[in-house]
């Protein structure tokens, strides 16, 4: 008879911390230069979209129409930045979604930190990028509008979660077969979907290096806080979830996907 942990493992412990070596590791860093290029793209469209909404309209972005703009440029913008980077780092474009990936041991402690440092870094690049071509246009930092600060941190974490919880299905999950071809087009819409529902609230980031550079960049860190705590919480449970239920633990862990 099957022992129990071959129907539900913790996926805890599987979590693999790796070592400092992998900072120095060609492929590590060429996965890292990946994530930063990815993470600017996205960034740069996202973002620019943003500040090109306003500068058309003199709208703020939780307008109708701006909400329909960031929905759709954020949305396409991701399905490329998953897609470009996906054969090289996996695409994870996104802390939140390394550190999901890290708590289902699917990526080591080490190599998810080099990863989030790229994230970051390529947002911040974007959005100085954009001050620069905009000719110092201001760079939108997210904020919460018409919500508590703890109803804001469960809608990160409810739409981290379903961004996360999409890129296990479609491009973790080992029985995925056909379906990850379509991996960063689901991804892409997810958070499409969620800034229609959320944009209003929160901003909808579901990813601390989207809200990072524009905060570094304008110097806004009002409840910044929440857009670290909530993606992570999202991502981190999202993790655990599919991990625990849903996949055969059976295969062995993969450092990327």
């Amino acid at each position: 008879m099957p022992g129990p942990n071959e129907y539900f493992n913790v996926p805890l412990s599987r979590v693999a911390i790796g070592n400092h070596d992998e900072f120095r590791q060609p492929g590590a860093v060429k996965a890292a230069v990946a994530e930063f290029i990815s993470t600017l793209i996205f960034v740069f469209a996202g973002s620019g979209s943003g500040i090109a909404y306003n500068k058309l309209t003199g709208n703020g972005p939780s307008s109708p129409p701006g909400l329909i703009a960031a929905s759709i440029a954020h949305a396409f913008g991701l399905f490329v930045a998953v897609a470009v980077g996906a054969n090289i780092s996996g695409g994870h474009v996104n802390p939140a979604v390394t550190f999901g990936l890290f708590v289902g041991g699917n990526i080591t402690l080490f190599r998810g930190i080099l990863y989030i440092i790229a994230q970051l870094l390529g947002s911040v690049v974007a959005c100085l990028l954009l001050s620069f071509t905009t000719g110092g246009l201001e760079i939108p930092a997210f904020a919460l509008s018409g919500v508590s600060v703890w109803s804001a941190f469960v809608f990160e974490i409810v739409m981290t979660f379903g961004l996360v919880y999409t890129v296990y299905a479609t491009a973790v999950d080992p029985k995925k077969g056909e379906i990850g071809v379509v991996a960063p087009i689901a991804i892409g819409f997810i958070v499409g979907a969620n800034i229609l529902a959320g944009g209003a609230f929160t901003g909808a980031s579901m990813n601390p290096a989207v809200s990072f550079g524009p905060a570094l960049v304008s110097f806004t860190w009002t409840h910044h806080w929440v857009y670290w705590a909530g993606p992570l919480v999202g991502g981190g449970l999202a993790g655990i979830v599919y991990e625990v239920f849903f996949i055969n633990h059976s295969h062995e862990p993969l450092s990327e996907f």
